[in-house]
């Protein structure tokens, strides 16, 4: 048999992502799900299929389910759901599923964020590459053997469920009166923030919502959801001070990440937020009895989260960028929270899986409970400088990590290589850190110091060397 299918170009380290009809098919999508079934051992087992709002994602459920089926699996189909809605019902009904989003990708992307049972992702090293290696052998061969007893497919609504379980993880019910401009970006936030901050499905909060593009639609007509673009948040930063809001929330397309936005219109940083939950589940952890309770952060986090869960009593521990990698380490450590730089946040009584929703939930509790702005509260948990990430497009990687190396690596800065190379000086005054990208021949500069002028010139000198 002559091999003429690779799906080498949508099958990512995390999930599958490509563009409809080029590198992800109807004809793709059936071979994935009968993979799907084979490859994890799912036949005479339930399994979850649901989609965003993208044209294509209820063609692609019904592809997916149709090969799943095929191979004896019982298809429950949830619909419309952003990815923390698989997550719930993933863990809720310790079934394995897939949702088909693109994230934060334009219209003509879509893919499928993959999850065994219990919400415990698949990536590149834990199954996707068996999926993939499967399903193009059932395209090569052109057909999809069904077996004896073909499985089932039903309707399942989880997004009642999942409202009344984040309500029942974060009490906002006596928070002083807040008003809140959320920008769900036309993609599936508009119909998770009305069922869970809003009355459509629960007793009122005391939160007046100011709805922001909650219209479902995956052309994304408005602008594009991806929060982590700063033109991207222009129109939440605007409406938050129009409104005279007390916050504002951006979420991207699928609605697993939350960015958030002060009274003054200005960001508040993931590294911000991250030690701000990470200090309210540290209290909880220990109110429960655990004497140190861990909390993950990736290592281009600031240094402020480590040391205010060193503060708090926690204990942090550093890993790699990727929420494969936050995910295992938060298993394995039995960790209570997890943040990183790109505002995923992952939570233990959530199956340590991520969801902006719930993030959004902590900061408005810790807002609501205090009578200050939201300004002040974030200046708490943000005393040093980021640059952000500044992309470089480099031709020689290992060239220009060379030469950067050769010039900080002195007495006094320590070098670690655990995920690209981190430079940290015994000073403490900055630290910077280089990684290369997985898909494009970029390098990518992570800095921090203790005021505007250090980072400048940190980031003038690195960039100096590298873009050479």
């Amino acid at each position: 048999m002559n091999k003429t299918f690779d799906l080498s170009a949508s099958f990512k380290a995390y999930d599958v992502r490509g563009i409809v009809g080029e590198t992800i098919t109807v004809e793709t999508v059936t071979a994935v799900g009968a993979a799907f079934v084979d490859s994890l051992d799912l036949a005479g087992e339930s399994i979850l299929v649901g989609g965003d709002m993208r044209p294509s994602s209820p063609e692609f459920s019904s592809a997916f389910a149709k090969g799943a089926t095929r191979r004896g699996a019982d298809v429950v189909l949830l619909d419309l759901i952003s990815t923390d809605e698989l997550y719930y019902a993933s863990g809720t009904l310790d079934a394995a599923g897939v949702t088909f989003t693109a994230s934060h990708n334009p219209a003509q992307y879509n893919g499928m964020k993959m999850t065994r049972p219990g919400a415990v992702p698949l990536s590149s090293e834990t199954g996707l590459k068996e999926i993939q290696s499967l399903a193009e052998r059932y395209l090569d061969e052109g057909t999809i053997p069904e077996v004896a007893e073909p499985g089932s497919i039903s309707v399942r609504d989880v997004l009642p469920g999942y409202s009344r379980f984040l309500r029942s993880q974060v009490d906002l019910s006596s928070l002083r009166p807040l008003k809140v401009v959320v920008d769900a970006g036309n993609g599936m936030a508009g119909l998770t923030t009305p069922a869970v901050l809003g009355d459509r499905l629960l007793p009122a909060l005391p939160l007046e919502i100011v709805p922001l593009y909650f219209e479902l639609d995956g052309t994304f007509p408005n602008h594009p959801a991806n929060p982590l673009e700063p033109e991207n948040l222009l129109d939440l930063q605007a409406a938050v001070v129009r409104h005279g809001a007390d916050i504002g929330i951006a979420f991207d397309g699928d609605a697993d990440r939350c960015f958030i936005i002060d009274e003054k219109g200005a960001p508040v940083s993931p590294s911000a937020v991250t030690a701000m939950i990470a200090r309210r589940e540290i209290t909880r952890a220990q109110a429960g009895g655990e004497e140190t309770p861990v909390i993950i952060h990736n290592l281009i986090t600031s240094r402020a989260v480590p040391e205010l869960v060193a503060r708090e009593g926690g204990r942090p521990v550093r890993t790699r960028v990727g929420h494969s990698f936050i995910k295992a380490v938060m298993a394995e450590e039995g960790a209570v929270f997890g943040g990183e730089h790109s505002a995923h946040y992952y939570f233990r009584d959530f199956w340590n899986a991520d969801t902006g929703m719930l993030a959004a939930m902590h900061v408005l509790a810790e807002l609501g409970a205090q009578d200050g702005p939201l300004s002040e509260l974030g200046r708490e948990y943000e005393p040093y400088f980021s640059s952000g990430e500044v992309n470089s497009k480099v031709e020689d990687l290992p060239a220009a990590i060379g030469r950067a190396r050769a010039e900080f690596e002195t007495d006094g800065v320590v070098v670690d290589e655990l995920d690209g190379v981190t430079f940290t000086p015994d000073h403490g005054k900055w630290w910077f850190n280089l990684r290369a990208s997985n898909t494009e021949p970029y390098l990518r500069l992570n800095a921090e110091a203790v005021d505007p002028a250090t980072l400048r010139q940190v980031v003038d000198r690195v960039l100096a060397l590298v873009r050479q």
